[in-house]
């Protein structure tokens, strides 16, 4: 690893935190550095896995990031689905599955597993 690159990965990581990759901005939006949060809820619904999230001090990824993190991250991840931070509509949200890269929707009541992002703007 080079030391530009270490030096960048030391500012940006806290004790535990794993490095996702660079989301792209789309629509005007900035990049974003994604940054895994340690931890792992399991077998909770949505509104829990929100919960979890906001406790862990983070947010649920999005699909985008969560299919990055499928692409950059794939051994931090049980083979299982995954809550995304999205919801499809009233009672419903997206779900990644960690084996295929699948992404899916139900309702928020089904129990999946769930990990934490922060985002931090790229310059």
């Amino acid at each position: 690893m080079s030391n530009a690159k270490r030096e960048f990965l030391e500012s940006l990581l806290k004790k535990g935190e794993t490095y996702g990759g660079l989301l792209l901005g789309k629509n005007g939006e900035p990049d974003q550095h994604i940054v895994l949060l340690p931890g792992e809820a399991q077998a909770v619904n949505w509104d829990d896995a929100m919960k979890f999230a906001a406790k862990a001090g983070g947010e649920l990824p999005t699909r985008r990031e969560q299919a990055l993190l499928f692409a950059n991250l794939p051994e931090e991840f049980t083979p299982n689905w995954y809550w995304s931070g999205e919801q499809r509509g009233s009672g419903s949200a997206w779900f990644q599955f960690f084996t295929l890269g699948d992404q899916d929707w139900s309702l928020t009541s089904l129990k999946c597993r769930a990990r934490a992002v922060r985002r931090s703007v790229a310059i």
